[in-house]
């Protein structure tokens, strides 16, 4: 991939947290042309040292330490340590991508998109799924959806257990419904279960919009068999992806008709099935050449739509609360 503008000039990338998804940022930063990974941080003394030696980065234990050092930066670390370290890099004027959630409140989101666009600064929330190329050619084809349903489930890992599967998987969900839907939510209702861990290991959550769009999702990290698929119903065609196989199924109904005998009325119906294949490319690494435009782009920084940003966290609490209220 090439960044748009000076294809010669070099843009130093850093990562905060090399745990799990930080190692990702890492190698996807460093696939990207003209971008070069030049610091990275945490607090693990190993891990970032053996991050910083397979990509001959700097490592440090203070993040504080990329100030100066880098032009943009990732921030993978617990999500309660979010607004601290985003506004230290903002206000050292180093444009940011924040993992999701942003923040664990609105109040401290909001804030930190207000000190990003009064230093004129890139943020952008890693909804990584935004850029998956199924989710992109769904957003294409479904128009005026009556029914969405989506499942996300998996075996237990052990992994993201300081958080609720709601905002450890489901929060992808979410944004993909709201970026799908537009209109405002009506009522929510959400239930779950713990199993594996202090918090929720399955949720389910239902949405009706004020559109009359209806939405279903089902998270699970404690299930043997792992599925993620989603399938749209609207009026003309049932839309059905596999994020397995990446491939997408559209079903448009052509004719119906019956027969009538004397024992029985038999119904028949036909449809046409679209298949389209999607190319499959790494999203996160497409999310990142999408946020170093940004950072190099004021144009790309002015549509960056902060209350359409904040949906998927205000949908996410209210999830959470529900939940907290029942337990």
């Amino acid at each position: 991939m090439i960044i748009p503008g000076n294809e010669r000039e070099t843009i130093r990338a850093g990562v905060v947290g090399v745990g799990h998804m930080g190692r990702y940022h890492v190698g996807a930063y460093s696939e990207i042309l003209n971008v070069q990974i030049t610091a990275v941080a945490d607090s693990n003394v190993q891990r970032v040292n053996e991050v910083a030696a397979a990509y001959r980065a700097e490592a440090f234990t203070d993040y504080r330490d990329l100030f100066g050092k880098v032009d943009v930066v990732s921030v993978a670390v617990p999500t309660n340590l979010h607004h601290d370290i985003t506004c230290d890099f903002l206000a050292h004027g180093i444009h940011v991508l924040v993992e999701k959630p942003i923040s664990p409140t609105v109040p401290e989101a909001e804030s930190m998109f207000e000190l990003a666009k009064k230093k004129d600064l890139a943020l952008c929330i890693g909804h990584v799924e935004r850029f998956n190329g199924a989710v992109m050619e769904i957003n294409k084809i479904v128009e005026n959806p009556i029914l969405v349903e989506i499942k996300r489930m998996g075996p237990f890992t052990g992994r993201g257990i300081e958080d609720g599967v709601v905002l450890d998987l489901m929060i992808h969900d979410l944004d993909i419904v709201l970026n799908l839907v537009s209109s405002p939510i009506k009522q929510i209702s959400a239930f779950s279960s713990s199993v594996m861990s202090n918090y929720e290991d399955v949720a389910i959550v239902q949405i009706e919009f004020e559109s009359g769009t209806l939405a279903s999702l089902l998270a699970s990290r404690v299930s043997e068999h792992k599925i993620r698929t989603m399938a749209v119903t609207q009026k003309d065609a049932y839309v059905f992806l596999d994020y397995s196989s990446q491939e997408i199924l559209v079903y448009r109904r052509a004719a119906s008709s019956y027969i009538r005998t004397p024992a029985s009325l038999k119904y028949k119906q036909e449809s046409f099935i679209e298949r389209i294949f999607v190319h499959r490319e790494n999203p996160l690494k497409a999310e990142l050449v999408h946020f170093i435009q940004c950072s190099k782009e004021p144009e790309c920084r002015a549509a960056i739509d902060i209350d359409r940003e904040l949906l998927s966290l205000k949908a996410v609490l209210q999830v959470m609360e529900m939940i907290r209220n029942k337990n």
